[in-house]
């Protein structure tokens, strides 16, 4: 599996993430993101029905009838109903079931430093573990890095 750790220095998760999911969507991959935060999964909600003027990027919050249909999927739970195979971590907080999707996105700013630290250090002796580390240049590129 690949977990890619994004240190969000300058750019917020609402304007991070919608990013990351449109490239999926693109992919033709789904998505599950998770945080235990009920208000964040409310702006992250909002923010996927406004991030393009020309559309949105189609959701929903777990638990409605249609979730196993849903390209992303917002769930205080790790369980994809939407069968993605790729989770993102919205709110920095590793979780040992991440393991079983393809690919984690670790998602983390400057309050969140040393349990990111901590989980990178973690997941170094994991085989079937590859590590990207991502974060922002002067002009706001993603650059991989260390």
């Amino acid at each position: 599996m690949q977990v890619d750790f994004y240190h969000l220095a300058t750019t917020p998760l609402e304007r991070v993430l919608p990013k990351i999911a449109e490239r999926l969507l693109g992919d033709g991959a789904r998505l599950l993101i998770v945080a235990d935060d009920e208000a964040l999964l409310a702006r992250l909600d909002r923010q996927l029905w406004d991030y393009s003027p020309a559309g949105f990027l189609p959701h929903a919050l777990d638990g409605g009838d249609d979730d196993t249909r849903q390209p992303i999927l917002l769930s205080q739970s790790i369980v994809a109903a939407n069968g993605a195979r790729n989770v993102a971590l919205a709110d920095g907080v590793w979780r040992e079931a991440a393991f079983g999707f393809d690919r984690a996105f670790f998602l983390f700013d400057a309050s969140l430093v040393d349990a990111a630290r901590a989980s990178w250090r973690a997941l170094a002796d994991k085989p079937d573990v590859e590590r990207k580390f991502w974060k922002q240049d002067g002009d706001g590129r993603w650059r991989e890095g260390p």
